[in-house]
């Protein structure tokens, strides 16, 4: 990149969106946030409300690259109403980013759109990539809330991917699971599991997790803007995904834990219930490796989990201490 660029991000209030604000900025980049709940940032930040075009559109105009991170947090039980929500939060947004990029004299270059890596299939036998990968919804025997994850995952795709926005370069963000020492994030969460000796192996431990450190993460998204021949889906996800039970296990070793305490499926259902979320979380199998950025040439600085986590508990300590 030659020059500073505008790049416009609804959604950009979150954990994530601020994190990747935050990196933007600091590579000399306007940044714009598009939220429901306006705030006070190092950035620009505007208000909009994700389902109606507003004075918020003018903002996409002659800007050079948008990355939609709008959609309610799946981090909650899947009532009807929840259901309702986590779709629509995702779909409505994207389609009327959509109508109002048609529109637009100058639009955008580039347009990235948060997906999920949960859209492919319960994955124990091998790694699912772009080329290969199956997605999931047509398996048998899985629950109705992992079919709902997924029926999620392709309608959200489905809305980027339709839009008439012929002339803009479009890519699915099919992210694992962001690792991050930021307060709030999944590591977080996690850290705390293992603080209170709950960090053993969650049901029977075999189930894959895929994971992203942060800073791979930002290293992809600047890595997709540079590279104008990437376009389509594409997983951000460390290449060596771990099971369950090796996963917390280097976890505990990079906090020091000498034990943790196994969770048995009943125990995860219960835990789930209490805390008002679901299961998916920990026991569906994410083997997603990231096939088209390592055929691109993209060169993970943490692509074992060892090592990640080694690293994301003294940046989590540093911050703790100051």
């Amino acid at each position: 990149m030659t020059r500073p660029l505008h790049i416009v991000i609804p959604g950009g209030s979150g954990q994530v969106g601020t994190m990747l604000a935050r990196h933007l900025n600091a590579q000399g980049h306007r940044v714009t946030v598009l939220t429901r709940h306006k705030h006070t940032a190092p950035w620009e930040v505007i208000g909009w409300n994700g389902t109606s075009i507003g004075d918020w559109a003018a903002t996409l105009e002659g800007a050079d690259i948008l990355i939609n991170l709008s959609g309610r947090s799946v981090n909650c039980r899947y009532t009807d109403k929840n259901r309702a929500e986590i779709k629509e939060s995702r779909t409505t947004t994207t389609q009327l980013l959509g109508r109002v990029l048609s529109q637009l004299a100058r639009p955008p270059r580039l347009w990235m759109n948060a997906s999920t890596a949960t859209i492919y299939r319960h994955a124990m036998d091998r790694p699912m990539d772009e080329a290969n990968g199956e997605i999931g919804g047509e398996e048998r025997d899985v629950p109705s809330t992992w079919r709902f994850s997924i029926d999620v995952a392709t309608s959200w795709e489905q809305s980027l991917f339709a839009s008439n926005t012929p002339n803009i370069r479009k890519v699915a963000l099919r992210s694992a699971m962001i690792m991050s020492p930021d307060r709030g994030g999944v590591f977080d969460q996690l850290l705390r599991l293992v603080r209170f000796g709950l960090g053993g192996a969650a049901g029977s431990g075999q189930q894959f997790v895929s994971w992203i450190h942060d800073s791979d993460f930002l290293r992809s998204i600047d890595y997709l803007i540079a590279h104008e021949e990437l376009d389509g889906a594409v997983n951000l996800a460390a290449p060596n995904p771990v099971p369950n039970r090796v996963f917390m296990q280097a976890l505990r070793r990079a906090v020091g834990a000498a034990t943790g305490l196994p969770s048995t499926r009943l125990m995860l259902e219960l835990s789930a219930w209490f805390l008002r979320t679901q299961t998916e979380l920990i026991l569906k199998s994410r083997r997603v490796i990231p096939g088209r950025l390592l055929r691109s040439g993209f060169n993970f600085q943490f692509p074992d989990w060892v090592g990640a986590a080694r690293d994301l508990i003294l940046r989590y300590r540093a911050r703790k201490s100051k």
